[in-house]
C-alpha cells in the first residue's frame, strides 16, 4: 500500500493553483472539469517535480458545510494539517519569504527536525520539514 493522493481544502482553485506552483513549485498533474463549466469545479493535482509519478495533492474547493469549521479550528490552534518535505528547511524559508509569503512559524530545529509554518493564502498552514 502506498500514498497515491491527498487533499488540501481551498478557497479559490485558480488562485490555489498560481500559489501551489509558481510560489512552492509544484507541477500540474490534472486538470479536469467537473459539472458546471467552471474555474472553481476541477478535479485538479499538483505534483512535486522531483516526483512527477509520486503522491498527488488534490486542490479540491472548500464548499462543503464542514471544512469552514475544520480549517477555522486548525488555523485557531495554529496546526498544519499538511507537510512538505524539503531539502533545507532555512534556504526555503528564505526563498519563499523574498516571493512574500507569511509564515506563522520561523524555522524551528527539535532534534533531528527542522520546520517551519507558512500559510498558502488558500485557507491553510502548511509545514514544510526537514529531517536529518
Amino acid at each position: 500500500m502506498r500514498i497515491h493522493l491527498n487533499s488540501v481544502f481551498v478557497d479559490s482553485q485558480v488562485k490555489a493553483l498560481d500559489f501551489y506552483t509558481n510560489v512552492l513549485g509544484f507541477v500540474k498533474k490534472h486538470d479536469v472539469p467537473l459539472g458546471e463549466p467552471s474555474e472553481e469545479n476541477r478535479w485538479l493535482t499538483v505534483v512535486s517535480p522531483e516526483n512527477p509519478e509520486g503522491a498527488e495533492l488534490l486542490l479540491e474547493p472548500s464548499g462543503h458545510p464542514a471544512v469552514g469549521p475544520y480549517r477555522e479550528a486548525l488555523a485557531d490552534d495554529g496546526i498544519p494539517a499538511t507537510q512538505f518535505a524539503v531539502d533545507d528547511v532555512h534556504a526555503e524559508y528564505k526563498r519563499l519569504r523574498e516571493l512574500g509569503v507569511r509564515f506563522t512559524q520561523e524555522p524551528l530545529e527539535m532534534g533531528p527536525v527542522t520546520t517551519a509554518v507558512l500559510d498558502d493564502t488558500c485557507g491553510n498552514l502548511i509545514q514544510i520539514m526537514h529531517e536529518g
